[in-house]
């Protein structure tokens, strides 16, 4: 009788538009629900779990200032595991093949975020501030979100190169002035794939190999190593930086500055929800603050670019090419095969 009475409670709450509250509540029982009392119910149940766990692969002093927000508003307690993107990517697969739930929340580049959802790591995830976000945030499956964008553009040591002389086509990257100047990070090629695409892959083709034929280009491992060489002066002119982080060397006083030749190329990174979180109620909690006005204003502060429309940025005004994700997996062969064909993949 008892057993029965659960389950009539249950299913009445259910009809009434309710997220059941049980000790066996998991993501997937609240990530759809939209009662007007939903961040309170994730607030009351957050508290009571009293943790989360976050994988990512952001730098710790920038997704980190989100974390330490959420924490001291709610109150929560939130470990973050770091590592590269594809080792985020490997441990959440591997933990969830074991049987093993531990993560909360993955908050990490789109292309890993995307293999998670082909791997059933991830749950679907209905939010408020969705409808605040740009259009290519939005996955259409729905199991992870773009918070933020990675957006390509080119760095020059301000020093070194004149402003006045920067290139304005990828042609003009052709002339003897540049030789032994130039610089890329090695495994771009979802890059690439946005500028052929812009191009057309004849033209783009042709152009990088005249590039490197008559310059060279220096293949470097990591973005902020690039953008550090550019600061030191070893690469006076880097063809793929991230934004945020030219930004961010250039307000600490570094001699550095941006700029996009054509469009920029972007690639929206993002957060999603672990189907099997240990701590349902403080993952959609935490998901809902990064996505809320408030966390994507701590992103722009960290010289990110948020996906809100809410926020502005300066790179609002900058034309954009967006990458999907799913072309990075989908096509990945082709790209990396044609990005080592050009420029090499020298690990120096």
């Amino acid at each position: 009788m008892r057993a029965l009475f659960i389950a009539a409670a249950l299913m009445a709450a259910a009809a009434c538009g309710r997220a059941p509250e049980t000790a066996a509540v998991t993501a997937a029982d609240l990530a759809l629900y939209d009662g007007p009392d939903r961040l309170e119910r994730l607030i009351e149940g957050a508290k009571r779990e009293g943790a989360l766990t976050i994988y990512t692969s952001a730098q710790s002093n920038d997704i980190g200032a989100v974390v330490e927000a959420f924490e001291k508003k709610y109150g929560i307690d939130a470990e973050m595991w770091r590592a590269g993107s594809e080792a985020v990517l490997n441990r959440a697969v591997q933990e969830t093949r074991a049987g093993r739930y531990t993560v909360d929340v993955v908050e990490t580049n789109g292309p890993e975020l995307e293999s998670l959802h082909r791997e059933q790591v991830l749950q679907l995830v209905k939010s408020p501030h969705h409808a605040d976000l740009i259009a290519p945030a939005i996955r259409p499956h729905g199991e992870w979100v773009g918070t933020r964008l990675n957006v390509f553009v080119q760095a020059y040591n301000t020093k070194q190169v004149r402003k006045e002389d920067l290139p304005k086509t990828w042609e003009d990257l052709r002339d003897p002035k540049w030789k032994g100047k130039l610089g890329i990070e090695q495994e771009d090629s979802d890059w690439l794939a946005g500028i052929v695409g812009e191009l057309g892959e004849e033209r783009g083709t042709r152009v990088f190999r005249e590039i490197v034929a008559a310059n060279g280009i220096s293949v470097r491992k990591g973005h902020t190593l690039l953008t550090e060489l550019v600061v030191a002066g070893e690469v006076p002119l880097a063809l793929t930086v991230y934004n945020y982080k030219a930004e961010q060397m250039r307000g600490e006083g570094a001699p550095i500055d941006w700029f996009t030749i054509g469009n920029a190329i972007a690639r929206p990174n993002g957060v999603a929800v672990a189907r099997r979180a240990p701590h349902p109620h403080a993952a959609l909690l935490y998901y809902d603050f990064e996505l809320s006005p408030e966390g994507q204003q701590i992103i722009a502060m960290r010289d990110f670019v948020p996906t809100s429309r809410k926020i502005d940025t300066p790179l609002n005004k900058v034309p954009m090419v967006f990458v999907d994700a799913r072309v990075s997996i989908d096509e990945y062969d082709k790209w990396k095969n044609l990005y080592t064909d050009l420029f090499g993949a020298g690990d120096r």
